[in-house]
């Protein structure tokens, strides 16, 4: 499973692998304080987006169709993901302060689509690895 939380909300077992996903470190918060496996943010959206969207819900859905284009060029990190997520749960973390309109949700649902085959940018640059 797929988890997304903000990187203030306390930690629990279930969280299974915990990824920071933004590309600045929190506000306020120090390094040794938050539990994380690994801070990807070359997975964050790019500035030049994360600016134009300015956490703007008016802007989502163009936000979103443009984040998942940049993740199609940043497959090894994608990758990282979806091999952790079959291991058990991986939880996305992130620090906006709007829960429903951040790219954690919008790399959730790239993340989702990836493991459905909707997405086959994922899928055909694995196989095209096997096939060499």
């Amino acid at each position: 499973m797929i988890l997304v939380k903000r990187v203030y909300d306390p930690a629990d077992a279930g969280d299974g692998a915990r990824f920071l996903v933004d590309r600045l470190w929190p506000r306020g918060m120090r390094k040794e304080e938050l539990p994380l496996d690994d801070w990807l943010k070359e997975l964050a959206p790019s500035d030049e987006l994360r600016t134009w969207f300015g956490h703007d819900p008016q802007k989502w859905d163009e936000f979103c169709r443009r984040y998942h284009s940049e993740l199609d060029a940043k497959q090894a990190a994608v990758r990282q993901l979806l091999s952790a997520a079959r291991r058990g749960n991986v939880t996305l973390l992130f620090s906006a302060h709007d829960v429903e309109h951040n790219n954690a949700i919008a790399l959730r649902e790239y993340l989702r689509e990836a493991r459905s085959g909707r997405k086959q940018q994922v899928r055909s640059h694995a196989h095209a690895h096997r096939a060499h």
